[in-house]
């Protein structure tokens, strides 16, 4: 994967490079993954997808620390296009589930109560973190709907 490729997925497409919250832009992309793959693609396709990424994800965030220079930078924002899929993994279709799994994953990945997991080393910590707030908002989904 070349520089810019890296640096295309890490950042959502850009997301991340926004000067106004560019983890809830990132959250925002994980959104419109998760509708195309609701639409037009198998739940299988959806788990494995979710898997790939989370993969690439802990390998193209070691590269992006680096050039970054910063531990978990603000500009990585695929942690939250990974965390808003595991959100809504298995959960029913609706106007309210998204917009509630989207609200929840947010607070989830904000309040990090679980912040050691961000002290893992390497993009592990960049991505577990947001792993667990979008279990911890799928869980209460569920419990909800």
């Amino acid at each position: 994967m070349t520089t810019r490729a890296r640096l295309l997925f890490l950042t959502g497409l850009g997301a991340g490079y926004s000067p106004w919250a560019p983890g809830t832009l990132g959250a925002l992309m994980g959104l419109v993954l998760y509708l195309i793959f609701w639409h037009y693609f198998s739940w299988f396709l959806y788990l494995v997808f979710t898997l790939v990424l989370f993969f690439l994800g802990v390998w193209a965030s070691n590269a992006g620390l680096q050039l970054f220079g910063e531990e978990d930078s603000p500009h990585i924002v695929i942690d939250e296009v990974l965390g808003y899929l595991i959100t809504m993994g298995g959960v029913r279709y609706g106007f309210w589930p998204v917009v509630l799994g989207f609200v929840l994953f947010r607070v989830w990945d904000i309040w990090k109560p679980f912040s050691r997991i961000e002290e893992m080393p390497g993009g592990w910590g960049v991505m577990l973190d947001d792993v667990v707030a979008g279990v911890l908002a799928n869980v209460m989904l569920r419990i909800i709907f």
